[in-house]
């Protein structure tokens, strides 16, 4: 999972998929996080990426960086504990202009029965399950 994590967070962006009633949508992301051993990200609960999850929680990730791309399947769950909001604000300092650990908004999830596949032009995809 640290692998995965590493290779997120020097993608900079990754863009992660959700089901709007059968219609994908996707959009750029930036957070992801350890925290007690496992893979968040951050939202607003206000957002309707966040109202897609909590209908369907199975989502998938996708990043790139040159010729080599990363895909995270699985299913997001919310934590609506104060401690991984605070954690992840911790992190990503500018989301404190929008956020806090104590609205009722700032939402984390982390990653369950998740799989990430490395891709590259020049070797054999390389799975790791988390």
């Amino acid at each position: 999972m640290n692998e995965v994590y590493e290779c997120l967070k020097s993608c900079g962006t990754y863009f992660l998929a959700t089901d709007d009633n059968g219609q994908p949508r996707v959009r750029p992301f930036g957070t992801v996080n350890i925290f007690e051993g496992k893979l968040y990200i951050q939202t607003g609960k206000s957002k309707n990426v966040s109202k897609q999850i909590q209908k369907n929680a199975r989502v998938e990730v996708c990043a790139s960086k040159g010729p080599e791309w990363i895909r995270v399947e699985g299913e997001l769950v919310r934590d609506d504990r104060r401690e991984p909001k605070v954690d992840m604000l911790e992190h990503y300092p500018d989301l404190k202009k929008m956020y806090s650990a104590d609205d009722e908004n700032t939402e984390v999830l982390y990653f369950k029965n998740a799989t990430a596949t490395f891709y590259s032009f020049t070797a054999a995809p390389k799975v790791v399950k988390f």
